[in-house]
């Protein structure tokens, strides 16, 4: 037996769990339950997307004898020559240049001030959330009374009003489509600026009032840099949802329309996938869209994160 009376034996094996479990093995414990959601919602489908997305995949009824061959790219291939596909994508490209900084700029310049609203400040942020939970099957019937050609908006607007009007104009259903996802949106962004500027000391304000800063000065120098975390947070949040554009113009423009002018990629994955059954070619745009918004969420943390990107 060793001197040190079989430690020696056990220093091994206490260095290996520390390995596989940290320091803390009820932390990873504790976590098993969200890991096996994350792994059976997000992970699971994500790579069944992808093995799908090479295959002429098809669905058959449960323990048919079906034959699924392997074709490579060739979903790829013909998404990107595929003109619908395309002009979907640039469809959501231009709800995202609309909808991003309006959120952006909306819900700060909202949040900050019901911050300093004392009065009333529970109804006014109540009113602003309730867009938010409300169904959009439910608003949907106002803007279309709103932006129709007979419309409350084409009445104010007059001369000045598109023709044809805003949810059949190839030109303006996209935009108008991103006002109303933004309006709905704004009231939980908002919540989210708010918690982060409850945590902004109010001797910041005080102090830069005390140098004869002004509210407008005091915002782009305090405010704004204080709440950066929040921003990040608001972008990233924002451009997903962006880009899982699909209630909304289905239930706006009947589908994408007029001619695909307001089709989004989910919109066109559903009608490929589940309407005319190419799941695999559907699983194909699922990939290229979470593959961009990859990218396009890891410039906006590198650029708009700062030093904590």
């Amino acid at each position: 037996m060793p001197p040190d009376g079989g430690q020696a034996h056990r220093k091994p094996k206490r260095s290996l769990q520390l390995r596989i479990f940290g320091r803390n093995p009820i932390g990873w414990l504790l976590s098993a339950p969200y890991l096996v959601f994350v792994l059976a919602i997000f992970a699971y489908p994500i790579g069944y997307a992808v093995y799908m997305s090479f295959f002429d995949y098809f669905f058959a009824a449960p323990g048919a004898q079906v034959d699924r061959p392997f074709i490579g790219l060739q979903n790829y291939a013909q998404l990107f020559s595929d003109p619908a596909v395309l002009q979907s994508f640039a469809n959501v490209g231009v709800f995202l240049l609309i909808n991003v900084p309006l959120t952006v700029v909306l819900s700060l310049l909202l949040a900050t001030a019901l911050n300093s609203v004392v009065r009333f400040a529970t109804f006014f942020r109540v009113s602003f959330y309730v867009p938010y939970v409300t169904a959009s099957v439910a608003v949907v019937g106002v803007w279309l009374f709103l932006f129709s050609g007979t419309g409350l908006v084409n009445q104010i607007l007059g001369p000045l009003a598109p023709s044809p009007s805003w949810l059949i104009s190839s030109a303006w259903a996209m935009p108008t489509i991103a006002l109303f996802v933004t309006w709905k949106q704004l009231g939980f962004y908002i919540l989210l600026y708010l918690a982060a500027l409850q945590n902004v000391p109010k001797e910041l304000y005080e102090s830069a009032a005390t140098d004869g800063a002004g509210k407008i000065r005091s915002f782009f120098s305090i405010t704004v840099p204080s709440v950066r975390p929040a921003t990040v947070l608001v972008l990233l949040l924002s451009t997903v949802v962006g880009a899982n554009l699909f209630t909304e113009p289905y239930l706006l423009t009947g589908g994408g329309g007029p001619n695909g002018a307001s089709a989004s990629p989910v919109l066109i994955m559903y009608q490929q996938g589940i309407e005319q059954g190419h799941p695999g070619y559907a699983s194909a745009i699922g990939i290229v869209l979470v593959i961009g918004v990859l990218i396009v969420a890891f410039i906006q943390n590198r650029f708009a994160g700062g030093k904590n990107s």
